[in-house]
């Protein structure tokens, strides 16, 4: 009988310590993952917040963590102590445990702390949703309406005429000079949802319907993001890159961004190419009979330092094989492979570079 309680105390023993080894590795991954991200923001984190929304989100997620945090080590050290203290043994084998049933304080304890609990999570929480979804919008905001396609990303600066794709620019925000930028999103075919980790929430982008989200970005940089809601097949490669500018780059970016595009004369075989094929069914160039919607504008396409939705980098290589291959690139994009010959292919390639 003793060798018997021994080796259900090794069980009991061993148990515990593996729950205390996942506690401590759950423990390790959050300090790991609150770890500062990299000067480049090449790896997007929630727990490196750089604008108000995101930076509101951060806190409550951290108060909710302690809070749950305090609730998960008091039930493991009762768990843990009623094992301990409560096991069987030859003293106790034939002992009937203390009964509670019916104990008013106990009763009592079970319902009105849970449910503090919950009244003081749901109103830190709708505090934080009230704060980020009725802020008021100051006269110095910049509008972008965002459209989700399948798999890439229109922004649209109505007030400023402008027409891009894949990466949105936006101007610094400070506090002596609050610009932040408001987001009208909508959906061009299906559930999409719009995220970038260190300047705001996740914010749905559906069909018939109107969202809308802001951020105001409190240093320059890049920052990245990407659709986090299963869009299709290329859902995971649907990316986006939020391009921080100072008040002096976001004017310049402007002022690039609604020149129209330069005629190079001595690409007119490359422009024939485009002009005459399915391009213009679905693209648009500024200044060309190219008036497509279905797919990226590509006024300023060598503007961008991606192709693809942030797929791949924007070098002659890649825009080549994008547009005889694009399946290489990204199986399952709806972008239809030319079949092109090499000279025209070249050509074409050669034009879309002058596209800046």
């Amino acid at each position: 009988m003793a060798e018997k309680h021994k080796t259900e105390w090794r069980v009991v023993v061993g148990r515990a310590t593996g729950i205390v080894v996942l506690l401590g590795g759950i423990l390790l991954a959050a300090g790991l993952c609150n770890a500062s991200a990299p000067p480049d923001n090449s790896v997007p984190s929630i727990f490196d917040p750089r604008s108000t929304p995101a930076e509101s989100i951060s806190h409550l997620s951290r108060f909710v963590l302690a809070i749950t945090g305090l609730i998960f080590l008091v039930v493991f050290s009762l768990l843990l102590y009623a094992i301990v203290k409560f096991r069987n043994s030859d003293a106790n084998s034939n002992r009937e445990p203390a009964q509670v049933y019916g104990s008013t304080q106990i009763e009592l304890a079970w319902t009105i702390i849970p449910i503090l609990i919950v009244v003081v999570l749901f109103l830190a929480t709708a505090r934080v949703i009230h704060a980020i979804q009725d802020a008021p919008k100051p006269a110095t905001a910049v509008e972008v309406t965002a459209i989700g396609h399948q798999f890439w990303w229109e922004f649209r600066y109505p007030a400023l005429g402008i027409v891009t794709a894949n990466e949105l620019h936006v101007p610094v925000s400070d506090s002596a000079h609050p610009t932040p930028t408001f987001l009208k999103l909508l959906s061009a075919d299906t559930d999409h949802s719009f995220w970038v980790p260190q300047l705001a929430g996740k914010t749905d982008l559906i069909p018939n319907r109107v969202n809308g989200m802001w951020i105001d970005p409190k240093q320059t940089g890049i920052f990245l993001g990407q659709c986090a809601q299963y869009c299709g097949t290329q859902h995971a490669k649907m990316l986006l890159r939020v391009s921080v500018d100072s008040p002096e780059a976001f004017d310049a970016w402007i002022h690039v961004q609604k020149q129209s595009v330069n005629r190079d004369d001595r690409e007119v075989t490359g422009r024939q190419v485009f002009e005459t094929t399915a391009c213009v069914n679905c693209h648009a160039v500024g200044g060309t009979n190219a008036t497509g919607r279905f797919g990226p504008d590509l006024t300023h396409l060598m503007g961008r330092s991606t192709i693809a939705a942030g797929a791949a980098e924007n070098t002659s290589e890649n825009l080549r094989l994008w547009v005889q291959n694009p399946g290489a690139i990204k199986p399952g994009s709806l972008m239809p492979a030319m079949k092109l010959s090499d000279a025209d292919l070249d050509a074409l390639v050669r034009y879309l570079e002058t596209l800046h």
